[in-house]
């Protein structure tokens, strides 16, 4: 997003010599990428990184089942991938 918004400013700027109204839509760019276009960096954008709270005890068991099942097949097809992680969990 950076890189998107320094290059469009440079070209507005290059694009400015000739005309100030260029100059004004570089400038209003830049406004809007440090008003509303940056989030903070340890921020995730919504929707993203965790689920969202379950919409009942049903359905959040029902996660939990699913995610059991599959840590136990994970352990039974990668024993010794599971061993070593269970190793440095120890620690």
């Amino acid at each position: 997003m950076r890189g998107i918004v320094a290059s469009g400013t440079v070209v507005l700027v290059i694009l400015g010599i000739g005309n100030h109204l260029w100059w004004l839509a570089a400038v209003a760019l830049l406004y809007l990428y440090a008003t509303r276009g940056r989030r903070s960096p340890g921020t995730p954008p919504p929707g993203a990184g965790t689920p969202p709270p379950p919409d009942s005890y049903r359905a959040y068991r029902e996660r939990r089942d699913r995610q059991a099942r599959w840590e136990r097949r994970y352990r039974r097809e990668h024993p010794f991938e599971a061993r070593r992680q269970e190793r440095e969990k120890s620690r």
